[in-house]
């Protein structure tokens, strides 16, 4: 039976970084990668422009250090609007989560990366919505009238990504996760307003905290934008070293110094000591067995990692 001095938590950090639309949120990215993390961001917004020129600015040799698939559903014209008519991000995005295989690319399960690694969600906000959007064609219809109830959608959605929630952040996932996402402001049955991280619906935002340990909040007063780790009068937020840790940090350093007061590593490019954990699974580049099927995201060069430079 293991004691808390073995508690995954030494080397492993789950996080939440929730803010308003602009705040900083994927841009703060940039000081765990001068840190020397290897970053392997699931992009569902596509808006990794800032994080890309500010590797290019700041620490140019590090670009390669992140890898990136982007997943998005894409629209058709119909009589009614654009609509999504074959919904695939979501599933992509489930099966990214369980193997990180695309194309010519294959770094492996990400529950093996190990400490050195962080799977990044940008955003859960944008995944909610693909989980919807998978789940809409799949809710039964009634026979009479060929109409359904949406609150199953949003049922059956709001289970989807919830179980992806659990799967990420639970002891088997022996990886660094970090998880981006909106802000979105709810009134409580006593009149009150509180935020909370932007769900599929309403019943899932007040849950999605009680996932995380780390719970962050990025900010922007007037161009000074700040990561928050104690909480505001509107949003609870969660710290577990609140006797170290700082209640706020600047944006643009304030991840990486956040991970250092979790894990005790400074630069883990230059952190060579023994691991207490599990062996860290490297990611392999292999040939795969048959052609993509996703038809999504695919790679620029053979054999090669989709990273921030091409």
């Amino acid at each position: 039976m293991p004691s808390l001095d073995q508690h995954q938590s030494n080397l492993i950090v789950k996080a939440l970084l929730i803010g308003d639309s602009k705040a900083g949120k994927t841009a703060s990215l940039i000081s765990l990668v001068k840190a020397g993390y290897k970053l392997r961001i699931l992009d569902m917004d596509n808006l990794l422009d800032i994080l890309k020129y500010l590797i290019l600015k700041e620490c140019p040799d590090k670009i390669g250090n992140v890898e990136f698939r982007t997943l998005r559903d894409k629209r058709q014209w119909t009589p009614e609007g654009p609509k999504v008519t074959s919904p695939k991000a979501y599933g992509d995005a489930v099966r990214m989560m369980q193997h990180w295989k695309y194309g010519e690319t294959d770094l492996g399960p990400p529950a093996e990366w190990g400490p050195d690694c962080i799977f990044v969600l940008d955003s859960l906000s944008r995944l909610c919505d693909a989980a919807y959007d998978f789940r809409e064609p799949l809710t039964p219809r009634s026979e009479r009238t060929g109409q359904y109830d949406p609150r199953a959608t949003y049922g059956d959605s709001q289970d989807a990504v919830e179980n992806n929630l659990a799967n990420l952040t639970s002891e088997s996932f022996d990886t660094n996760v970090l998880v981006i996402g909106h802000v979105t402001y709810l009134t409580l049955p006593d009149g009150t307003t509180k935020g909370f991280p932007q769900g599929v619906g309403q019943k899932l935002s007040p849950k999605i905290p009680q996932y995380f340990p780390t719970v962050l909040l990025c900010t922007n007063d007037g161009g000074k934008r700040t990561i928050k780790t104690a909480s505001t009068p509107l949003i609870d937020l969660a710290n577990p070293k609140p006797f170290e840790m700082g209640k706020s940090y600047p944006s643009e350093t304030g991840l990486a110094s956040i991970f250092e007061v979790l894990t005790g590593r400074a630069n883990v490019a230059a952190d060579t000591g023994p691991r207490e954990s599990k062996d860290i699974v490297q990611p392999v580049q292999r040939q795969p067995s048959g052609p993509n099927q996703t038809g999504i995201g695919r790679v620029n060069r053979p054999m090669q990692p989709r990273s921030l430079r091409g």
